[in-house]
């Protein structure tokens, strides 16, 4: 006689879901995809998932915002709403609608803040929102809003000359607005670009129409009927402006981590398996600090997400010897700069500054328009910087991440920055 098969178990009742995510930003949305409908995604913003990386496109008008979503989550795995408390007691995250989310392990991809800078007059005295006519730029709420407040002709002063200021000025030039840049150090882009790639990147924004004003630093701002009209510069010049965009950076959201009592620096601390000080916690993305550093980038926080998913999908997790740890990430960064006649592609990686000791080659074409230069430090490609013509650059990437020696006589590096016919 055939022994019938036992009934199935049914499901413990209440039973946590296996991961949760909080977060929904690149890091956590690429995590869940991975793990799919063993985890639960938690994100507060009321718009679904999307691509911060093309925020930008967004405000130039490039793209609409339904173009920069991201893939829906699996239903019932997305919970909108805002964490407020971690109980690493009882293992459950607590929520700001009343709810409680179990978890057997936690992952913060709580992201980044923008840097607010200390300016006069910024928030009246109890007040905590930005006034009128002042927009951070880092959700797609801060996108939408800036958006509909920039109309043709507007007057407009973006504080910050990095990569954020750059691309928040070119788009809202892009879209006929007055544009001042105000940055307070003696270049654009000045973490990834050198000073002559600094100063064509500047000219180019010139050709936009857009003011650059560097080593300029911006003291105070004035408000007038709850909404600010002009900008004060250090030196007591003054700015009339309609819109001031603060694109100052960004800091590490730790406050979850930091309340929960987790090991907190300038990010939430992680090891080589991205774990908190707290065994069942782990983080990934801009908020946390892998070997003493925070990236707040995005091709760092895709890395750091798939290594987790293959470590929570791997029979045993939490064996230091299931998958490879994650080493970090040798990101490059690309954009372009639109212009109806002469886009300006620009591509950096490594580190550009050069050493005494160091080798660089540095090839310039002033009729098409073109700068590239590498950085060889000992028998390594270090970094690089190219303007203009980036045929090279895949070549040039590949040989910088492979992190291996180059030949002595270094004419494979003179042909990576030639091979395009380039002089």
């Amino acid at each position: 006689m055939t022994q019938r098969p036992p009934h199935p178990r049914p499901p413990r009742q209440n039973a946590p879901p296996r991961v949760v995510v909080l977060g929904a930003g690149l890091a956590g949305a690429r995590l869940a995809a991975r793990l799919g409908p063993d985890a639960v995604l938690m994100g507060e913003e009321p718009h679904a998932p999307y691509n911060r990386v093309l925020l930008t496109d967004v405000l130039a008008g490039r793209y609409g915002p339904e173009l920069i979503t991201l893939p829906e989550p699996a239903p019932g795995t997305y919970l909108r709403t805002r964490a407020v408390r971690v109980d690493r007691a009882d293992r459950v995250v607590q929520c700001e609608d009343g709810s409680r989310v179990p978890y057997e392990t936690l992952v913060l991809a709580t992201g980044a803040n923008p840097v607010l800078p200390p300016l006069r007059g910024l928030f009246a005295p109890g007040a905590t929102e930005l006034p009128g006519g002042v927009h951070a730029f880092r959700t797609m709420a801060d996108c939408l809003a800036l958006r509909e407040a920039a109309r043709e002709g507007t007057r407009a002063v973006v504080v910050g000359g990095g990569l954020l200021g750059v691309c928040a000025a070119r788009a809202l030039a892009d879209r006929g607005v007055q544009v001042v840049l105000a940055q307070q150090g003696d270049r654009l882009m000045e973490r990834q670009l050198d000073p002559d790639a600094s100063e064509l990147v500047h000219r180019h924004l010139t050709t936009l129409g857009v003011e650059v004003h560097t080593e300029c630093r911006v003291r105070g701002i004035r408000q007038t009927d709850g909404a600010v009209r002009s900008v004060e510069l250090a030196d007591g010049y003054v700015l009339d402006t309609d819109l001031t965009v603060l694109a100052c950076g960004v800091r590490p959201r730790t406050g979850l981590a930091r309340a929960a009592g987790l090991d907190v620096r300038r990010g939430v601390v992680v090891d080589d398996h991205l774990r908190t000080s707290d065994p069942h916690i782990r983080a990934i993305g801009d908020c946390a600090e892998h070997a003493g550093q925070t990236r707040c980038l995005a091709a760092p926080a895709l890395d750091q997400a798939d290594a987790l998913a293959a470590a929570l999908t791997s029979p045993d997790p939490e064996s230091d010897e299931a998958v490879r740890p994650y080493s970090g990430t040798r990101s490059l960064t690309r954009l372009t700069l639109p212009h109806r006649e002469h886009p300006l592609d620009i591509a950096a990686f490594g580190d550009p500054e050069t050493r005494p000791d160091d080798d660089v080659v540095r090839l310039t074409d002033a009729t098409r328009g073109t700068y590239r230069k590498v950085v060889v430090r000992g028998d390594r490609l270090v970094g690089g910087v190219l303007l203009g013509e980036l045929t090279a650059v895949g070549a040039l990437a590949r040989a910088w991440e492979s992190d291996e020696p180059l030949p002595d006589d270094g004419s494979p590096l003179l042909h990576l920055l030639t091979h395009d016919g380039g002089h």
